[in-house]
């Protein structure tokens, strides 16, 4: 998806007339008016906050108030005459049928994922092999492999950065440290990735994706090494699909995964505080670690 644009707020001759649609109208309101309105309301909403939260009586009493106004009607369309309440209804009729289409076309979405991802295997059978060291690329695929290169270094103005082999220096099997490179650089999961974090996913080996048979959802599964932090060769998770009876979209319900074996001495689970106390008698100091 293309990044939203801001609103043309000087107007175009040439687009005067034209229909607004889901390509073409913003997601956002105008940054003009996001700013005017947020300084208008900031002060107003932090006395609102500042006084409910030194009030937890009052707290409680909003947040009662809120909840009893969910879903409940403004009374609008009870004060329509019958006619016009019996088109509305149709409408809501006609709304339930939109919405068992749009139940089936995420239906068939998900279908079409999991076709794909069977034809995406052989290539990521392929990657695996290679990352590993298991096999060799071939001579065709390193001179495809090198035109894409000299094109990515030609549309860019970093340097390449090619690293000059010692003819004394042992080759690298495979690619090292691939799978800690690819989710280091990811732009939502590198953030989550600490530096203790690092020492572990070093021995990932592979990250495997399958859809599940017997309901709508898919499991990841992440391959390790034999490693000093776990005792697991495999570590799963699976996530289980909720269709939603508003949108018909296939959203988050529920996940499972596998309960990690560590090692005691390496348990990135554990948060390991370090401190040094000095004897009151002996003046003498000791190192002290509490988990």
């Amino acid at each position: 998806m293309s990044g939203n644009k801001g609103v043309n707020i000087k107007g175009d001759s040439e687009k005067a007339t034209e229909a607004p649609t889901p390509q073409n109208t913003p997601v956002f309101t105008a940054p003009i008016a996001a700013a005017a309105a947020a300084a208008a309301g900031a002060g107003v909403e932090e006395d609102a906050l500042r006084t409910a939260a030194q009030n937890p009586a009052l707290l409680n009493m909003l947040q009662g108030r809120l909840g009893s106004l969910i879903g409940a009607s403004s009374g609008y369309v009870e004060s329509l005459p019958k006619v016009v309440r019996e088109r509305v209804d149709v409408l809501k009729y006609l709304q339930q049928q939109h919405t068992d289409i749009d139940q089936q076309l995420h239906l068939e979405i998900y279908a079409l994922e999991k076709k794909y991802n069977q034809l995406y295997a052989p290539l990521y059978e392929r990657r695996t092999a290679i990352v590993q060291g298991t096999e060799e690329p071939t001579d065709v695929e390193k001179e495809e492999g090198a035109k894409i290169a000299a094109a990515e270094e030609e549309s860019s103005d970093k340097p390449s950065g090619i690293k000059v082999e010692d003819e004394d220096e042992e080759p690298a099997k495979g690619i090292p440290e691939f799978w800690l490179t690819a989710l280091r650089n990811h732009p939502q999961l590198g953030e989550l990735i600490t530096e203790r974090d690092e020492g572990a996913i070093k021995h990932l080996r592979d990250l495997r994706l399958t859809y599940l048979e017997d309901k709508p959802g898919f499991k990841l599964e992440f391959v390790f090494e034999e490693n000093e932090f776990f005792t697991n060769s495999v570590l799963t998770k699976t996530y289980f699909y909720e269709q939603s009876e508003v949108t018909g979209e296939l959203e988050f319900g529920s996940a499972q995964g596998t309960e990690i074996v560590w090692k005691p001495e390496n348990d990135l689970s554990v948060t390991v505080e370090t401190k040094k106390q000095r004897h009151k008698t002996t003046n003498r100091t000791r190192v002290v670690k509490k988990t």
